[in-house]
């Protein structure tokens, strides 16, 4: 992979290419003359066949009709084959030409239309990208070069090979991680401005409106008789106004931040959050953990509330189920997390939807602080979510 996070496709094969075409042509330049003055060139035709035997890549030469005269093991176990079987076999049983994959329009395909094109020209051989048949009947990418050279008047194609389909599966896991972390900006700024509007909407119809009362209230307040009985009463309904808006804003301050994270720490926060719950959802939970080991710093306490808050969401939404535990343990440097409920489960695929933002999120916070996260289930007996976070070391005792 190179640093714009493409991968490199296969340098070496052109240059390998390049010098069996180049060792080729010295080796028959060399031979004629030996061979008209009757010497052996036995010694230069066993090294080159030992070389191109033991190549680690494919390699297979083809006439011009596409016949291969010659392939060595490393191409017969590509294609799960033997050698024996390839020689003498045409090309298209082991590259047929409807899989072959295009590049630049199916004009410039790799092997041409009736037969080996090259296009070499302002273009790298290893560009050249094809799909291979196994003797098994499975298909699997390939990316090769190719040269041509003339031997006794007539032309013969050097092809090596690569097999790419653990390539091909990279690249497709992060194409689909690259989609994901898309559709999740997209909706963490669509529930940006959802928030914004909400607290708006609150502050305005909420706050806004006590304290305008608050404001009619004094001006008639002013206007009565001190100690009359018209006075009290206004200065008792603006008590009960100002309490009501206290409580209001509490109210609106804590859905931004979990005032028990700033009053009690994390366990105190957690035994609220789980309170809650219970409360609203109905469904039973139980918190497992050790106050001291929870006394972390505040990012830390504060990402570990938003993954438990986060899952708790998750099983009143889609869970059905009746018990939820939670368990927190701190065990060396590493504080582990284990979220079980007893529900209907999740589906394997629901794992990794894009639109899963719930656990898209969760695993987005455990990452950002380089841990690692499980979640496992059979799809109807529950799902459990394990969770490992590297935690700073202790501070020393002053």
């Amino acid at each position: 992979m190179n640093k714009s996070g493409k991968f490199k496709l296969l340098p070496a094969l052109p240059f390998v290419a390049a010098a069996m075409m180049l060792a080729s042509r010295l080796y028959y330049r060399m031979a004629r003359p030996l061979r008209r003055a009757g010497k052996p060139v036995e010694t230069g035709q066993n090294r080159s066949r030992s070389i191109i035997h033991n190549a680690s890549d494919a390699i297979i030469s083809t006439d011009g009709s596409q016949t291969i005269l010659e392939a060595n093991p490393s191409a017969a176990a590509m294609f799960g084959t033997t050698v024996q079987a390839m020689e003498g076999a045409a090309l298209q049983q082991f590259i047929p030409r409807e899989q072959r994959m295009s590049g630049e329009q199916a004009a410039v395909s790799y092997f041409g239309a009736t037969g080996i094109h090259l296009r070499m020209k302002g273009r790298r051989a290893s560009d050249y990208a094809v799909t291979g048949l196994k003797a098994s009947g499975e298909l699997f990418p390939l990316e090769g070069s190719i040269s041509s050279q003339t031997e006794e008047g007539r032309p013969i194609y050097t092809i090596i090979l690569r097999d790419i389909t653990e390539r091909k599966q990279v690249q497709q896991q992060l194409e689909h991680s690259y989609t994901q972390l898309r559709e999740l900006s997209a909706a963490l700024q669509t529930i940006r401005e959802e928030e914004r509007t909400h607290i708006a909407r609150e502050l305005h119809d909420d706050l806004g409106q006590l304290l305008a009362t608050l404001r009619v209230d004094l001006n008639l307040l002013q206007q009565q008789p001190p100690d009359s009985a018209g006075a009290r009463k206004l200065q008792q309904g603006m008590d009960g106004l100002l309490v009501t808006a206290i409580t209001s804003l509490r109210r609106i301050a804590s859905n931004l931040r979990p005032r028990a994270l700033d009053e009690g720490g994390l366990y105190f926060a957690l035994q609220t959050l789980r309170q809650e719950f219970v409360e609203r959802h109905g469904i039973d939970c139980e918190l497992h953990a050790d106050e001291q080991e929870l006394t972390l710093d505040d990012a830390y306490s504060t990402t570990i509330f938003r993954i438990v808050q986060e899952a708790l969401t998750n099983i009143a939404r889609h869970a059905a189920a009746r018990r939820v535990q939670l368990d927190l343990h701190r065990i060396d440097s590493s504080l582990l997390i284990t979220i079980e409920d007893d529900g209907r489960g999740i589906a394997e695929g629901d794992m990794d939807k894009a639109t899963s933002f719930g656990l898209i999120g969760m695993r987005e916070r455990v990452w950002a602080i380089h841990g690692d996260i499980s979640i496992g289930s059979d799809g109807s007996r529950g799902t459990s979510i394990a969770i490992r976070l590297p935690l700073p070391p202790r501070a020393a005792p002053a």
